[in-house]
């Protein structure tokens, strides 16, 4: 029976290769939306594990989330001097840590912090951490190596900004691995960020004239963390909170949401992200469910067309004695085999191509996606093929009603 099986599909396999493909490329795009949503549910709310609380000032809690954890640019408003020194000397708090944006060095963003930054991150993997001014922190992903040296310019990634000349940083460490945006992150302190835009703010002139005593004062200039709470702060766009329970964090939410400030939980503003996202996804499944729907259809129909061509093949094998049992397991075995490759392709296929997908998403964000198959997928597999075997089973139940001399008179 397999013999003529193989022996029937090889005859035909011009035909046999093009179901197999409309099967496969259906099935890829139903798979290929299901695991890319999860691998940015996955990534996003990775990069996001690091951020208890996050805390700014008024406005979009989204922004605040995009710009802080996937380090996002856009002008946010500032937060009072005020609230990061109450934060610092508050005991539900284990570390208060700044953010201040602005600069960048070619395609990396200069990210103003605290050394608290670097612990938040899972530490380093090589070098120290700042104790200068001009020391610098770099991201896993930083195509510079400790020991060099750089000037950060004003502007956005891209764009031709103009360089801070008077201003030299020196990569003293290395962040571990993260997957999240701030792998291409440069760290510095946030002392050193609020200096270089007071010195941006002078005279052309009068710069110049005092640059090489100022970079190298700048430099050699010890980190001073008793500033952030006096008046050389001038204000930071974001502070990442690292409470010291879950009743604390809850607390300092509750008490940092109001006419001055916000308090965002990252994790719920994502939740909320992905619900938007999740519509997108029904949506989406919806084109692909309908998509199958057309394809299961025109492949019923060529496979019943292909069955009634072969009745006189059919009458032979009834009138040289094959029960009918035996005709429908071999037209039935015929086109469920057909229909399960193609699915088996297809949840290949997808795979694929969601890896290929979320690689690149990775590259362009800077958030690892993870593509991970679970016992969902089994199951909506295995359901695949309980359909293809049911479906199957039409065209096999025409063969089985045909007697010999019916099929041989058509």
């Amino acid at each position: 029976m397999f013999h003529f099986i193989l022996a029937d599909l090889a005859r035909n396999r011009i035909g046999v290769v093009v179901l197999i493909i409309l099967v496969a490329l259906a099935t890829a795009l139903g798979v290929t939306v299901t695991l890319q949503e999860r691998a940015l549910r996955l990534g996003s709310a990775r990069a996001a594990a690091p951020f208890d609380l996050v805390i700014g000032a008024p406005g979009s809690e989204t922004q605040l989330v995009l710009s802080s954890v996937f380090l996002q640019p856009a002008p946010l408003p500032l937060v009072s001097p005020e609230v990061l020194a109450g934060l610092r000397a508050d005991p539900r708090v284990e570390a208060a840590v700044p953010v201040g944006f602005g600069d960048f060095v070619e395609s990396n963003p200069i990210i103003g912090t605290t050394a608290d930054a670097v612990a938040m991150f899972g530490g380093l993997t090589e070098g120290t951490a700042f104790d200068h001014l001009g020391d610098a922190v770099a991201g896993a992903e930083v195509k510079r190596t400790v020991g060099s040296t750089f000037r950060p310019f004003h502007g956005n990634a891209g764009d031709v900004g103009e360089v801070h000349a008077q201003v030299q940083y020196r990569i003293v460490g290395r962040l571990a691995r993260t997957g999240t945006p701030w792998d291409r992150a440069i760290l510095v302190p946030i002392q050193a960020v609020w200096d270089t835009h007071a010195a941006h703010h002078h005279a052309a002139d009068e710069m110049a004239a005092h640059q090489h005593g100022h970079e190298d004062d700048f430099a050699a200039r010890p980190v001073d963390n008793a500033l952030l709470d006096g008046d050389a702060n001038p204000g930071v766009p974001a502070i990442v909170i690292k409470p010291k329970s879950i009743s604390d964090a809850y607390n300092l939410r509750q008490q940092y949401r109001g006419d001055t400030t916000l308090a965002v939980f990252p994790g719920e503003v994502l939740t909320r992200l992905y619900g938007t996202l999740g519509d997108a996804r029904r949506v989406l499944s919806l084109v692909a469910t309908g998509a199958q729907a057309l394809v299961a259809a025109a492949i019923l129909m060529v496979i019943a067309t292909h069955v009634l061509q072969r009745r006189r093949q059919i009458g032979a094998l009834r009138a040289f004695g094959a029960p009918r049992a035996v005709v429908l397991s071999i037209v039935w075995l015929e086109t469920f085999a057909l229909l399960a490759v193609g699915l088996l392709t297809g949840f290949a296929i997808g795979y694929g191509a969601t890896h290929a997908l979320s690689q690149r998403l990775g590259e362009a964000s800077g958030v690892a996606m993870p593509v991970e198959l679970n016992v969902s997928d089994a199951w909506m597999l295995a359901a695949f093929l309980i359909a293809a075997a049911l479906v199957t089973f039409l065209p096999a139940f025409i063969a089985y009603r045909q007697t010999p001399a019916q099929a041989l008179r058509s």
